[in-house]
């Protein structure tokens, strides 16, 4: 008597482990799109005469394969905006857009979600 075993299918030849890199790769971006696109609404909404420069400089890097970073491109007065530059104390200084920390507290709270919408765009692909 003899017994054959095959194991086949997205778990064991790979498919179902490049399928979840793809979609946490897939919502790391997403998540990082979604922040750039509230930074730059917040901004628009605040600024009375945008020149377009520090709205320019905004972007997005990717930092490593687990991490994307989206800033200004440490535009000097950057921190004066936001409300955490030196100049923006005593008070009665200007107080600041907060538009970097609304958006960090949008990220925060919409965060899973989108990135469970990647991860279900990939699940045919874990299925096979």
């Amino acid at each position: 008597m003899s017994l054959e075993i095959s194991f086949e299918g997205p778990l064991f030849d790979g498919r179902a482990a490049r399928a979840m890199q793809d979609a946490a790769d897939d919502a790391r971006e997403d998540i990082a799109e979604f922040a750039e696109e509230r930074v730059l609404t917040l901004t628009g909404g605040y600024f009375r005469n945008p020149t377009g420069y520090y709205e320019s400089r905004i972007e997005t890097t990717r930092v490593s394969s687990e991490v994307s970073l989206v800033h200004d491109n440490d535009v000097v007065y950057g921190p004066w905006l936001e409300g955490v530059g030196t100049r923006n104390r005593p008070r009665p200084g200007f107080p600041g857009y907060g538009h970097w920390r609304q958006t960090k507290q949008l990220v925060q709270a919409r965060g899973l979600p989108i990135a469970e919408r990647a991860v279900q765009r990939h699940l045919p692909e874990m299925r096979g």
